[in-house]
């Protein structure tokens, strides 16, 4: 794996150390959480075993060139909504500051950023404006009717 090559991989052990740094590098992470310096306390490596365990859980690390620089929790959750359809939750999203993305597209000398995120996140859109994004496009999406299965699909 080169330096530059973004990795993603179900978290180990060996990880919470890194983690709990990631999650206590903002504001609020700062005031709530050990910053991964020493020993941790015994109920991150306990939460750490619940998640591991639960198939339910999917605790993510972002290495890039061998070190953990982000993080992120998945849960599937079942519910009757969507006719029956599982959904995920995201939670506790960490990337290293010298990892962000606005940061690498600097380095690497790109000329734009874009995203996208929904117009229904008003919270989201006033904080991506403070970091200079502005809504110069309009993009759309299409809900698509439930897939059906690959094996059912013909080509």
């Amino acid at each position: 794996m080169s330096d530059g090559e973004l990795r993603f991989r179900r978290a180990c052990r060996q990880d919470v150390q890194a983690i709990a740094r990631l999650l206590a590098s903002d504001p609020l992470g700062a005031a709530r959480e050990t910053t991964g310096e020493g020993e941790l306390p015994e109920a991150y490596w306990q939460a750490f075993d619940a998640i591991d365990a639960d198939p339910r859980q999917f605790l993510v690390v972002a290495e890039l060139g061998g070190r953990v620089v982000g993080t992120l929790q998945l849960t599937f959750i079942p519910s009757l909504t969507y006719r029956g359809g599982e959904r995920a939750q995201i939670e506790a999203v960490r990337i290293d500051a010298g990892s962000r993305a606005i940061q690498q597209a600097r380095a690497r000398g790109c000329r734009l950023v874009q995203l996208t995120t929904d117009q229904r996140r008003p919270d989201a859109l006033r904080f991506y404006e403070t970091l200079g994004f502005r809504a110069s496009h309009t993009g759309m999406k299409l809900l698509l009717p439930e897939a059906h299965s690959r094996s059912d699909s013909k080509p």
